[in-house]
């Protein structure tokens, strides 16, 4: 059974940063998706970057915001500079068993951590 679990995330003020976490137990990171999403309240879950086949996929925040890997710990990463209040969300992430569909959409992902909150005040 695929585990994910997040961390690092917490309140910031605006043009801060975090460092989210996500390591993974019971998946080997492949060439399959990996990803961040980030739901705002009242909002559905939206893509924020991924990963497939080493090639980072932005949604927006291109240039704010970096996906990365660490394959020997089984751990994804998502650095997030310059926050912008309208970051502010849960941030997951996700993992795909199998190849097909976008790597920012939500349902190409069949695995997902329980969420870490981020907080950016002005």
């Amino acid at each position: 059974q695929i585990q994910l679990v997040e961390s690092g995330g917490g309140s910031v003020q605006a043009g801060g940063s975090l460092r989210l976490s996500c390591v993974a137990s019971g998946y080997t990171f492949d060439d399959y998706c990996m990803g961040w999403f980030r739901q705002a309240s009242g909002n559905e879950r939206e893509g924020v970057a991924a990963l497939s086949i080493g090639i980072p996929y932005y949604a927006y925040a291109k240039g704010r915001f970096t996906i990365s890997q660490d394959k020997p710990k089984n751990t994804l990463f998502l650095q997030m500079n310059s926050l912008k209040p309208e970051d502010t969300g849960i941030y997951y992430c996700a993992v795909a068993t199998k190849y097909g569909g976008s790597c920012l959409r939500p349902e190409s992902y069949s695995a997902w951590g329980q969420g870490t909150q981020v907080t950016v005040s002005s």
